[in-house]
């Protein structure tokens, strides 16, 4: 008998997926999965709110350097949400309000 993946697998799977597949991943989504359904954004990643990033993972997301991010956290301009071990975890909220900024100043 065939595993039938669930939508909690898909995000688990999602979760661990390299950041730069992931973001492929969520193009493809956008641009051909629900082209005849009027879904908002956050009908469609609303459960990603109170997901978290590595500091690699948000550098990524915010397209700047891993120095320029080092120095926002060390500013107090960004805050990590959580610890895993010695890596620093950051809210994806969190993250949001400083790409709004960063972009606003391009």
């Amino acid at each position: 008998m065939a595993h039938t993946m669930t939508a909690e697998d898909l995000f688990q799977d999602l979760k661990h997926m390299p950041a730069n597949e992931r973001q492929k991943f969520f193009v493809i989504l956008s641009t051909n999965a629900f082209r005849d359904e009027d879904m908002s954004h956050e009908q469609l990643f609303g459960q990603l709110a109170g997901d978290e990033f590595t500091a690699q993972e948000a550098v990524e997301y915010l397209d700047i350097s891993m120095s320029t991010f080092r120095r926002y956290v060390t500013a107090g301009k960004l805050i990590p949400s959580s610890n895993v071990g010695r890596n620093q975890m950051f809210a994806v909220l969190d993250l949001k309000k400083l790409k709004k900024v960063l972009t606003a100043y391009r």
